[in-house]
């Protein structure tokens, strides 16, 4: 059986917090707000993947009121969404997302985003796509305010692409 999903994560663009997306700290005046890392990135795909499990979403699992999650790294709560879905017969086929951001320009960090995905997944890199848009100076990334991600993925209840 196969099962699609679709994850989306935004946050306020901050001084005095680090940007990190995909689990890759990135030089820039600003970072992205949040109760955890903030890195929409890996938010986005732990959505995708939890509502192709039908497990709810990240603020479900991982809620803001808990201090546990207080500043946590991004890719542990993924690493902690891989559990759950292989607990329940589930394996990841492929994820593809997409990061909204006027700045930073993201093109030097994508691979490292991928394989720093993929790792957490259990796949190869190969089955994991990241890419990175503006909005041509509109909306709120447009101005700079925040960034933004989508991801869609595609689970399956048999083990075939893993590592």
């Amino acid at each position: 059986m196969i099962r699609i999903g679709h994850g989306y994560d935004v946050h306020r663009l901050v001084k005095g917090r680090k940007l990190i997306l995909g689990g890759v700290l990135i030089p820039y005046e600003l970072g992205l707000l949040g109760h955890s890392d903030a890195d929409v990135l890996v938010h986005a795909v732990c959505d995708a993947l939890m509502g192709a499990a039908a497990f709810g979403d990240i603020g479900g699992m991982f809620p803001d009121t808990n201090p546990e999650f207080k500043d946590a790294n991004s890719l542990k709560l993924l690493a902690a969404v891989i559990k759950r879905l292989h607990q329940n017969g589930y394996y990841v086929v492929n994820i593809d997302s997409t990061v909204i951001t006027q700045a930073p320009k993201l093109k030097p960090y994508i691979e490292s985003m991928r394989e720093n995905i993929a790792d957490v997944c259990g796949v190869e890199p190969s089955f994991v796509n990241v890419k990175a848009t503006t909005e041509e100076g509109l909306g709120f990334s447009g101005a700079g305010d925040g960034i933004a991600a989508h991801s869609v993925c595609v689970i399956q209840t048999k083990e075939i692409l893993n590592k």
